[in-house]
């Protein structure tokens, strides 16, 4: 229930419009009872039972059910006395239709107030799971599938809207349709509602063994699902590689493996769901044939004050209390599946982000002196990355970062924009630790190009201008120029507003790393982090975009890796990293001087 009423508070102004929602469903079904209570004067005309002289008029007005019923006895035996009994007829059908009319109003009110509280649930549901996943440290989308995250934004949260966002109808109108049936009942006769409430229990029980059940299933169901989201994901993402191995039996094998489990885990969950159905209309059907005897005796009964018309009325109006309640049973039904999927929406709402702000952190203002990396360490788990970095990059200089693959260089770089924070030690910017610093004003400072050429499915111009507000053509343009990238994109056969697919993949290798270039240069930042920036350029691209670059780190910090020690020759650090650690570091000539790792990795690219 913690969870049934949780996947609710997300509705805006629920204690305004739950109110006015649970007055109209009362206000339909008492219409709705009215109408079948008809059938009673209704009778009494037809099988000319209805009493031919007026009863006495109600004296003092009072709210309650005995005013009601001599109120209505008063103007029905009046209209018979000096209109005849077809008229008395008229008057029911009139009330009757009017009723009616009330039923559906009020009916409709509530639909609409209900279309209301779960199109709000489900905004703001579904985005409360994608900020608290757009929070969470990179860290946390290494240990979570991607395919499962969109599972949970979309399908589940579309199954909680399908069930439990539905379940008002179910929990609320259902309930209150069988509460007021049997208010009728019991004024019609309570002796049969009593011993009719003896045998209910029966049909209860049956149904909640089987809705028990379902809880199991539903959970396995999702989950499956998401793990079939993941696969796709995966599938269609690399289908390059997957035919270039030849490996599409096996991809397929996995997919029908998956989709084979998700189909035999529903097909057991609509077993035991379809199962409460037939069952409940069954106990249904046999108590209305006990009832039937039994009070058909009590009106065979000659010292009964049960009247046929009574008794008609009231299987009438016990008949309409088998659909709610099967609605009622298929409702709970579904809200455990609907439940299920709440549950692991909130897993990922109550995962705490590892890196987040401090209490008190406040914006880092201007970048004037040095980013420093004082006694660093990291690591994954409890695998060391990282083992007790030095390092002291002033404002201005431009510090390289080179080694063997795997040494840790894209991770040190990682650690400046706190994408992870360090194991031990500390990141300082002008002598402070960047965990004081408010993490968006910390990453305002860096423009990042990565060795991935990370593009969206939106036109160059939105993605050169990316995260900054209202931007200027001639901005993004000149960005463009120094990134290299102007002269192609105006080739394009839209330009600037030209949509590069998903991903990017209409541009070429070299194009698109050359718009993330532009990216960066557009963002204007005082520290630059480039991870092989230049990594999918080819020969004459590269220079060209060297050159951009060298100009574009004049007066900035900027950390580059490479793994072309030519790029980064004017560098006024070189820092050498192998297994986590500094093993050597200078300037290009005094690197070449020392005959070492640096020396070593030049000659193998110079060969």
């Amino acid at each position: 229930m913690k969870t049934f009423f949780r996947i609710f508070s997300y509705a805006r102004k629920l204690s305004l419009f739950l109110p006015q929602y649970i007055l109209f469903i009362l206000l339909s079904v008492l219409f709705s009872v009215f109408n079948l209570a008809m059938l009673i004067p209704l009778l009494n005309v037809l099988f000319e039972q209805a009493p031919s002289e007026a009863v006495e008029k109600p004296e003092e007005f009072s709210f309650s059910m005995d005013y009601l019923l001599d109120s209505f006895n008063y103007q029905f035996t009046s209209i018979i006395e000096q209109h005849g009994e077809k008229q008395a007829l008229i008057f029911v059908c009139v009330i009757v239709l009017v009723s009616v009319l009330m039923t559906n109003i009020f009916r409709y009110l509530a639909a609409v107030i209900s279309a209301r509280i779960r199109l709000d649930v489900v905004k703001y549901l579904r985005m409360d799971v994608y900020n608290k996943v757009s929070h969470m440290h990179l860290g946390f989308f290494s240990t979570e599938r991607k395919g499962d995250l969109i599972s949970r934004i979309t399908n589940d949260v579309q199954e909680v809207e399908a069930s439990v966002l539905n379940s008002p109808k179910a929990l609320l109108r259902e309930p209150a349709t069988i509460i007021f049936y049997f208010i009728a009942l019991f004024i019609i006769s309570y002796k049969l509602t009593f011993f009719t409430l003896l045998i209910l229990p029966l049909a209860g029980g049956a149904l909640g063994y089987i809705v028990k059940k379902l809880k199991r299933k539903a959970i396995q169901s999702q989950e499956s699902l998401g793990r079939i989201v993941n696969i796709l994901d995966e599938t269609l993402g690399g289908m390059r590689i997957i035919k270039a191995f030849n490996a599409r039996d096996y991809v397929e094998s996995k997919v029908d493996e998956e989709t084979d489990y998700y189909r035999k885990v529903n097909l057991s969950y609509s077993y035991r769901r379809e199962l409460g159905s037939p069952v409940s209309e069954f106990l249904g059907v046999g108590i209305v044939t006990v009832i039937l005897y039994v009070g058909g005796s009590l009106v065979l009964d000659a010292e009964s004050s049960l009247s046929a018309s009574e008794f008609i009325a009231y299987l009438a109006i016990f008949s309409q209390i088998i659909s709610p309640a099967k609605a009622f049973s298929q409702g709970i039904s579904g809200v455990q599946k609907g439940l299920a999927s709440g549950n692991r929406i909130f897993k990922v709402v109550d995962a705490v982000p590892a890196i987040q702000n401090q209490p008190g952190a406040k914006p880092v203002g201007q970048f004037e002196e040095a980013l420093e990396f004082d006694n660093v360490s990291f690591a994954y788990e409890k695998e060391a990355v990282l083992k007790n970095i030095s390092l002291k990059v002033k404002k201005g200089n431009t510090v390289a970062l080179v080694g063997p693959s795997g040494g840790g260089k894209s991770t040190l770089a990682d650690l400046i924009p706190r994408f992870y924070d360090p194991t031990e030690g500390a990141i300082k910017i002008d002598g402070k630790s960047i965990k004081e610093y408010d993490i968006d004003s910390v990453r305002k400072l860096m423009g990042i190009v990565t060795q991935e050429s990370i593009l969206f499915n939106d036109t160059i111009f939105n993605n050169i201008a990316f995260g900054i507000d209202n931007p200027k053509e001639e901005d993004v343009i000149n960005a463009a120029k120094i990134a290299n990238a102007h002269d192609f994109i105006l080739e394009l056969e839209d330009g600037y507003q030209t949509n590069i697919g998903d991903r990017g993949l209409k541009l070429s290798g070299g194009q698109r790393q050359r718009v993330s270039i532009a990216r960066a240069v557009m963002k204007n930042p005082p520290i630059l982090i480039l991870d092989e920036a230049t990594s999918a350029l080819d020969s004459e691209s590269e220079r060209l975009v060297q050159e951009a670059l060298a100009n574009l780190m004049k007066n900035r910090t900027s950390i580059v890796i490479a793994h072309r020690l030519s790029t980064i020759q004017h560098a006024d650090e070189i820092v050498v990293i192998q297994n986590g650690e500094i093993i050597e570091r200078g300037t290009h000539d005094e690197l070449v001087a020392k005959e070492g790792m640096y020396k070593k990795l030049s000659a193998m690219q110079n060969t």
